[in-house]
Formats: C-alpha cells, sequence, structure tokens
C-alpha cells in the first residue's frame, strides 16, 4: 500500500476506534447483565453506564497515554543510559536481534514502498 493510499483512508481511523469502543461498550454492558446480575446479583446497567464503566477501568488500570510500559519516566531514562553505555557493535547486535525478533516494527505499514516504488535491490527480496 502506498503513502497516497494511506493518505485516502486516514479519515476512517477515528471512525474505526469509535466502532471498536463502542463494541467494547456493547460487551461490557452485555456481560455485566448477564455474568454479574446472575452471580452476583447487581443492579443492572444501560449501554452509557457499560460505557462509564470501561472508561473508568480504562483510567484506574489502563493508565493515560504517554505512560508507556506502565512503570512511570524513570524507566525510559533507564533504558536510554543503557543503550548509551553499549558500543557500537553491541547496539548494532542488538538491533539485529529485534528485527530477527520483530521485524520491522518501528516502520508505519504504509510507508513501505509500493510495487512502482521498489528498486532493483528490493525487487530481488520479494
Amino acid at each position: 500500500m502506498t503513502n497516497q493510499s494511506c493518505r485516502r483512508f486516514r479519515f476512517l481511523i477515528p471512525l474505526f476506534v469509535l466502532g471498536i469502543v463502542a463494541l467494547l461498550a456493547l460487551a461490557v454492558y452485555g456481560l455485566w447483565n448477564g455474568v454479574l446480575a446472575e452471580v452476583l446479583s447487581v443492579k443492572t446497567v444501560s449501554y452509557w453506564q457499560a460505557l462509564g464503566i470501561l472508561v473508568l477501568a480504562r483510567i484506574l488500570f489502563g493508565g493515560f497515554p504517554g505512560r508507556r510500559g506502565g512503570f512511570g519516566p524513570w524507566r525510559s531514562r533507564r533504558m536510554m543510559e543503557h543503550w548509551q553505555s553499549l558500543t557500537p557493535e553491541q547496539r548494532e547486535k542488538m538491533r539485529e536481534e529485534m528485527r530477527r525478533r520483530f521485524g520491522d516494527w518501528p516502520k508505519p505499514w504504509c510507508d513501505s514502498p509500493g510495487p512502482e516504488e521498489q528498486g532493483p535491490e528490493d525487487t530481488k527480496k520479494a
């Protein structure tokens, strides 16, 4: 998929996120009323209350955006210090190991060159 086609569908991302949130709220609604009301004899909830429970659970257990890893800012500082203490050979070895395990994961899927944008060295891999 080329960058042009990525830009064309970029407006769908917020709609996709809203759809996922709506489905998760529906799942909370169904599970709450179907399981908890029977097992624990709690009151049934409306769809909007289930959405509120989902948001509350995100706040309490999921953290806030920008706190990756959930361990606070000290974790990224420690990782940066560790990275800076490595020799260039160790850094390259770590990069290769990450590529072996996870592929080229930092690169977004829509930034990959399309068939018309590939050079001669890229066609040999395919």
